[in-house]
């Protein structure tokens, strides 16, 4: 797993697979198959580190995480965004995401590698939208959910890089800053309307007013 993490699927070859795991090649596709197959299953287990799982639990407290629940919007997307950072610079690991840079570009015969990772993260994005509906309609939950899997993919390659924990935190702080609450969004949209049927009244009011003429007996004629 470390090899294909620290190298991607292409820079590995069957001989350093052999050299780590101490087998020989006829034993390794024994055991696994293919190439193919034991990335794949590198992916599921990187998958299944402790904190990876691309940090989605954090969003909802769900069985997988002892985390308590979000309580906001916000809170839950930096605590999200930091779960990411936290996993990316982990130094026990190899920098970035194995998942959310994964054969980003590859040669032609390894599409369907490629497809399985551009699977895996639509399921990120698909999890991610569907904790977010808690405080957003379904349209503006997976709209806000692309733009925090792309954020997620900078922050995995500028950990490649170099970058440090200290510094991605305050990518995260800047992304959330430029966060509006929802509920705060609707209040305005409700006093908005207000205000507009408020000025619709006045003005038919002031036409009403405009177009009648007081009567000899004191009642109101209408032209």
């Amino acid at each position: 797993m470390r090899l294909f993490w620290r190298h991607g699927y292409e820079g590995v070859s069957i001989t350093d697979l052999t050299n780590a795991i101490g087998i020989a090649p006829p034993s390794l596709y024994a055991a696994f198959g293919s190439k193919a197959a034991l990335y794949r299953e590198a992916l599921d287990r990187y998958t299944g580190l402790p904190g990876r799982r691309l940090i989605l639990p954090r969003l909802e407290g769900s069985s997988l995480s002892t985390l308590s629940p979000a309580k906001t919007l916000n809170a839950s997307v930096k605590s999200l965004l930091r779960g990411a950072v936290h996993a990316a610079t982990d130094p026990s690991g190899e920098g970035g995401c194995m998942i959310s840079t994964g054969m980003i570009q590859c040669a032609s015969e390894h599409a369907d590698l490629a497809a399985d990772l551009v699977g895996r993260r639509r399921r990120m994005r698909d999890e991610i939208a569907g904790a977010l509906t808690r405080w957003l309609p379904k349209d503006a939950a997976h709209s806000l959910a692309r733009y925090l899997i792309t954020v997620i993919q900078g922050l995995a390659v500028q950990a490649r890089d170099g970058a440090t924990r200290s510094e991605l935190e305050q990518v995260v702080d800047e992304v959330v800053a430029g966060l509006r609450p929802p509920e705060r969004n609707s209040r305005k949209r409700g006093q908005k309307t207000k205000k507009s049927h408020a000025k619709t009244q006045a003005r038919s009011a002031s036409r009403s007013d405009a177009g009648a003429t007081p009567s000899r007996k004191g009642k109101t004629k209408y032209k």
